[in-house]
């Protein structure tokens, strides 16, 4: 067995505005629980004594509870709406080629760490380049799956290439894009078998 050891990672082309972007949602999303936190503070005291008043009806004692309690909930999806969407910005993959392992990670913001998938050698079907004409091919016979990639952008960036995989799982196969400098596409051949590369 060869012993190989490359890492690299795919990051944003765009990366110093989706920092912005990130930033902004998490901004809004801190605001957005901490007005909520402040009302639920005041909620404390305001709720009993509604619902200790004799002089409100129990229609107007719930209609004052829910007065306080929908704007907390709308505040609360806000925030956590904003949380998720920031997620999706500046966002960069990890590629750890171990001998003969291909292992991917997510990360986000540079910093939590989603670990996604191990790709083998021995499972790995054919390789190739996305802008020729075998990854089409390959797609349409994925059983109309979507190839799956494990890269932030529409293009590869500069000195890289868009490469396709398709492995074999214990259900179906699946077709990975990753974007990676040739030095990584050599290894994964050489684990792989160079019979394995779609040249076309």
């Amino acid at each position: 067995m060869l012993e190989m050891l490359h890492e690299e990672s795919a990051t944003s082309t765009r990366a110093s505005v989706e920092r912005r972007f990130y930033t902004v949602f998490l901004v809004f999303s801190i605001i957005f629980y901490s007005i909520a936190g402040i009302i639920a503070f005041f909620s404390t005291s305001t709720i009993p004594s509604i619902l200790e008043s004799n002089e409100i009806t129990t229609l107007g004692k719930v209609f004052s509870i829910l007065t306080w309690i929908l704007p907390i909930l709308m505040l609360v999806g806000g925030g956590t709406l904003f949380w998720f969407i920031k997620r999706r910005f500046n966002v960069s993959f990890d590629y750890v080629f171990v001998e003969d392992e291909l292992r991917v990670t997510k990360v986000y913001n540079g910093k939590s760490r989603k670990y996604l998938t191990t790709i083998t050698a021995d499972n790995i079907l054919k390789i190739g380049w996305v802008e020729k004409p075998s990854f089409a091919d390959t797609l349409r016979g994925v059983q109309g799956q979507k190839a799956k990639y494990l890269t932030p952008n529409k293009s590869p960036a500069a000195e890289k290439e868009f490469i396709y995989l398709l492995v074999s799982g214990p259900i179906q196969k699946t077709l990975y894009v990753i974007e990676c400098r040739r030095e990584l596409l050599e290894y994964i051949v050489k684990t792989a078998g160079v019979r394995k590369l779609e040249r076309e």
